[in-house]
């Protein structure tokens, strides 16, 4: 998955895109290669044809997958994952469900106004209470839809 997202990272950042996340798994029709992206305001379906033709030619190239498979490219949606300590500064005083590997302060499911981080440490507010969530702790993070 490093060496895709290395070969994604330059097409992406030439079309002023932001890479959320790779998925490389195994479903019904045979193996998926989804490509996430993202920008301030949005992607279209244009910027998701440029992508997948510019990096499905490089990935082609490069030989990088050895079985086959389908690449699709799309945008994260409204609940878009969180993977980097960046993710969490950028979507400050947004609403989050967060997921832990193992208990944080006895639980393991947040879901609140997301505060920022201090350090590697993920902060969340739930009904006026602030938690410390550390990043390596965390199995999952989506940005929530806000009613």
């Amino acid at each position: 998955m490093e060496a895709i997202r290395l070969a994604a990272e330059p097409v992406l950042a030439s079309q002023g895109l932001e890479l959320v996340d790779v998925e490389y798994q195994r479903e019904t029709a045979g193996w998926v290669l989804r490509i996430y992206i993202d920008r301030e305001g949005g992607v279209n379906i244009d910027d998701c044809t440029e992508v997948s033709r510019e990096l499905g030619t490089i990935l082609e190239v490069r030989d990088l997958i050895p079985n086959s498979y389908i690449l699709e490219v799309s945008s994260p949606g409204l609940t878009r994952p969180l993977k980097k300590l960046e993710d969490f500064l950028k979507f400050r005083n947004h609403l989050v469900r967060i997921k832990t590997f193992a208990p944080v302060e006895g639980r393991r499911n947040f879901k609140g106004k997301l505060l920022g981080v201090e350090g590697e440490l993920v902060q969340v507010e739930i009904d006026g209470r602030g938690y410390a969530i550390p990043q390596k702790s965390i199995a999952k993070a989506n940005l929530e839809i806000e009613f």
